[in-house]
């Protein structure tokens, strides 16, 4: 299977940067080792996946912009399919998990998309039966080389800050932010560790990693997790390219998640939601390689009332 490469990497910050915030890496005081934070959570979006919606949108011909564009996500994609439509003019439908958090699903309908509920493991069938059904163009929140590109920027980003790190972590649900991170980090500093992180209770990209062929959790298992942004799991393309490019998985207890949350929201005063921040739990927790580490906050969309309940 052809995995991306650095170039396509870095042709795609050129096309996210009109709809992209290029994050700033904040340093860590308060922690005693030597970290770094890399909060996608101040996209406008509120997560890392504008990046690869506006590459995978602005690589789109004319024709298939009239159709409109379809995708399927537990929120944060389709809120980024969403605003990268709007600001191009395209219409756009997603379709979302029965159940998925009601701040998400609001953003993506205040972004102007249309929404259709299916259960968890319809959703991708659906949204390619409604991409045939009204000629619209499928994005998928991951299995797509260009959306992969678009989410290396991260590791663009990283690497331009701070040189030579010695780990990055990286949360892992479907697998596109570490696919694309670890394509940039491992080509500009090949001396760098690159590590995804997971919930124990949807850690089917650990398990596939470690069997050396891809497994897939029933959505039964998955939804046990309050990481609900990690409930999806890899495709083909991205398992490849984490086979091929990431240096190791990590696993975080529902109370190292809920624990790193009140400690982002308190110490380095970011709303991360439970799936931005497992790479910090997995810091905190004690279980991340040592050195010079960068922790990706992937995402801060979280419900308020959950955020109440996490502090």
């Amino acid at each position: 299977m052809e995995l991306i490469t650095i170039d396509q990497v870095r042709a795609a910050a050129r096309r996210v940067a009109p709809l992209a915030v290029r994050t700033p890496l904040l340093p860590c005081p308060w922690y005693e080792g030597d970290l770094w934070l890399k909060p996608e959570s101040l996209q406008p979006v509120g997560a890392f996946k504008i990046r690869g919606a506006a590459n995978a949108l602005a690589l789109l011909d004319d024709a298939a912009r009239a159709g409109g564009v379809v995708t399927h996500s537990s929120g944060n994609h389709g809120q980024a399919l969403a605003y990268a439509a709007r600001a191009e003019g395209v219409a756009c439908t997603v379709v979302v998990p029965e159940g998925a958090p009601e701040v998400k699903v609001a953003a993506m309908r205040g972004f102007g998309a249309r929404i259709v509920s299916a259960a968890p493991e319809d959703r991708q069938s659906v949204a390619e039966a409604l991409a045939a059904e009204h000629g619209a163009h499928l994005i998928p929140p991951f299995d797509h080389p260009d959306v992969l590109a678009g989410q290396g920027t991260v590791g663009l980003e990283i690497v331009a800050d701070l040189p030579e790190p010695d780990v990055v972590l990286v949360p892992v649900g479907g697998g596109g932010l570490a696919s694309g991170v670890a394509t940039a980090v491992r080509s500009l500093s090949p001396f760098t560790k690159v590590v995804g992180v997971q919930p124990e209770l949807a850690a089917d990209a650990a398990e596939s990693l470690g069997a050396g062929r891809l497994i897939t959790w029933e959505p039964e298992r998955t939804r046990r997790t309050i990481a609900d942004g990690v409930r999806v799991g890899l495709s083909e393309l991205t398992f490849a390219h984490l086979h091929k490019r990431l240096d190791g998985m990590l696993t975080v207890t529902e109370e190292e998640i809920r624990a790193a949350m009140g400690t982002l929201l308190r110490r380095a005063r970011l709303v991360a939601e439970p799936s931005g921040a497992l790479a910090v739990a997995a810091v905190l927790s004690g279980r991340a390689p040592q050195g010079r580490t960068v922790a990706v906050v992937s995402g801060g969309n979280v419900d308020p009332e959950l955020l109440r309940a996490v502090l």
